[in-house]
């Protein structure tokens, strides 16, 4: 699960800025070879930077590779994905779940990380000394009313000694998380720590933050993944693995140049913030490789672990396979 302002809802709603422009600009056609098509899972934003920097470097042109990026449709990219209305795509291991357990799963796999740890945790106003899950109690916290969602606050809290019975669970229902911590509308909200604490940091408000997969491992789980729909890759494996070596130096090269990576995503998508794209850039620049071998590693322990979870609470509609959903035969 994903949060807000990086959240799923504010991006899929904000999807449209720029979209026709991106798709476009972003597309290096020769117009002699079927570009990759390639699905956002929110409007772009640095968790998509290294695309853009091999676009603009030229990584792709290199492997004779062309993309064609397409903004997230209203129901999300993994059913763009799944049909192959997309070759490739951004989601995430979760939503890879719900695919697998359902009564006709879509073909699709994950294919690479694009970060090598969850980044999401939870935020709230540093004034309520809420620094534990156990501090969820007696305060208000926005919610999506999703069993995945409210099963880890669920888990958290009671990990942490406290009672989820006291956790207040109110409908989210604002785009910035700043503005609905100052209002009061909630006191808790599930972010991404790169680009909603750092919007925090800006607006010069003081929060409290803690990660998921500081406090339980199990949800140290892979958000986002970039995927490929089965068919294609079946068809053009040698594509694929061309693909993911440019994206490879692409997010190598924003790993190591925050600065110049989140200027170059801001020249492509010129409606983000430039301030908050450079403070999120040098956030998550860092995460991408982190402590991997190598940038797009997918930890076959890590994401059986987290699938284990999910079977255990009985939060799928079917058992998963815990090693299902992903492959690292395209990576090299």
């Amino acid at each position: 699960m994903t949060s807000k302002n990086l959240s799923r809802r504010a991006f899929v709603a904000a999807s449209g800025l720029g979209a026709g422009a991106l798709a476009l600009s972003a597309c290096g056609c020769s117009g002699n070879v079927k570009p990759i098509s390639l699905v956002l899972d929110y409007a772009p934003n640095v968790n998509h930077t290294g695309i853009y920097v091999a676009l603009s470097k030229g990584y792709f042109a290199n492997e004779k590779v062309d993309v064609e990026i397409l903004p997230v449709p209203e129901d999300g990219s993994d059913a763009l994905i799944g049909s192959g209305g997309a070759d490739m795509g951004f989601t995430y291991q979760d939503y890879l779940a719900n695919n697998l357990t359902s009564d006709a799963p879509m073909p699709y796999t994950a294919v690479a990380a694009v970060v090598q740890h969850n980044t999401s945790g939870i935020m709230s106003r540093m004034e309520d000394g809420i620094k534990t899950p156990k501090g969820l109690e007696n305060h208000k916290y926005a919610t999506w009313n999703l069993p995945i969602e409210q099963a880890t606050i669920k888990q958290i809290v009671e990990a942490d000694g406290g009672d989820f019975s006291k956790v207040k669970m109110v409908p989210y229902t604002v785009d910035d998380e700043v503005i609905g911590l100052r209002g009061n509308l909630f006191d808790a909200v599930w972010v991404y720590k790169w680009w909603a604490v750092q919007n925090a940091k800006l607006q010069g408000y003081s929060v409290n933050y803690f990660g998921f997969a500081d406090v339980d491992p199990v949800f140290d789980y892979y958000t986002p993944v970039l995927a490929v729909n089965d068919a294609f890759a079946a068809e053009n494996p040698e594509k694929v693995k061309a693909f993911l070596r440019a994206a490879k130096r692409g997010y190598e090269f924003a790993a190591e140049n925050p600065d110049e990576a989140a200027a170059i995503l801001c020249n492509a998508v010129p409606e983000l913030d430039k301030g908050l794209a450079k403070a999120a850039q040098e956030s998550i620049s860092a995460e991408y490789i982190s402590d991997a071998d190598s940038w797009g590693v997918i930890d076959p322990t890590r994401w059986a672990k987290f699938y284990q979870w999910l079977n255990d609470k009985k939060l799928v509609a079917h058992e998963l396979d815990v090693n299902a959903g992903f492959t690292m035969d395209y990576l090299s």
